[in-house]
């Protein structure tokens, strides 16, 4: 595992480029994606994205997003970003600059204190091509190298096979159903080599 580790360490610094349009909020470059902070520039595509049925299906309580809650998530994202140094990004396609998906590095059930997690959600016409994957290993890359963290943490709902499969492929190990937010999710970690 160690080795698989270092090697996926590796392979994050080879592509993985981290600027800062301000000291606070990060922008991510992969060779596929731009992870920008979230913004309100963004809501329309966040919107599209956290509107769709299946792809909230295991989140919180499984319901779509309204406009309100969206432009909600937004201003609180950019308040962690501010307290913390990192909270949610939108994945941006670079060759079409369009909002394909979001992901964090945030505080399990955002608690401060508590380890850190990864996370991320993706447009239905964009699974499977891999980019969750590359955007969670830039967020790992980032978790590693830019806040120093030891390890990070990946949760879903139990049936979330899609989500366990990327957890897999980025070479965290499962510690088993763990409480969040008032049920059980199937946890993952990965220790910096």
């Amino acid at each position: 595992m160690a080795g698989i580790a270092l090697a996926f360490q590796q392979g994050i610094r080879e592509h993985l480029q981290v600027q800062r349009t301000n000291a606070m909020r990060p922008l991510l470059q992969t060779l596929p994606l731009r992870l920008e902070p979230f913004d309100e520039a963004h809501f329309a595509g966040l919107l599209a994205l956290n509107s769709d049925p299946l792809v909230m299906q295991f989140l919180g309580d499984g319901s779509p997003a309204t406009p309100t809650e969206v432009h909600q998530s937004i201003d609180t994202a950019k308040a962690r970003w501010e307290r913390f140094g990192f909270s949610w990004w939108s994945f941006i396609r670079h060759d079409s600059g369009e909002i394909i998906g979001a992901g964090c590095v945030q505080h399990i059930e955002n608690e401060p204190g508590n380890p850190v997690e990864i996370g991320w959600r993706l447009k239905r016409d964009h699974w499977g091509h891999g980019y969750a994957t590359e955007a969670a290993r830039a967020m790992i890359g980032f978790a590693f190298d830019e806040l120093g963290l030891s390890s990070v943490y990946a949760t879903t709902h139990p049936s979330n096979e899609r989500s366990i499969n990327v957890m897999k492929r980025l070479g965290m190990r499962s510690v088993g159903l763990q409480p969040y937010d008032g049920t059980l999710a199937a946890t993952f970690m990965l220790e910096k080599p």
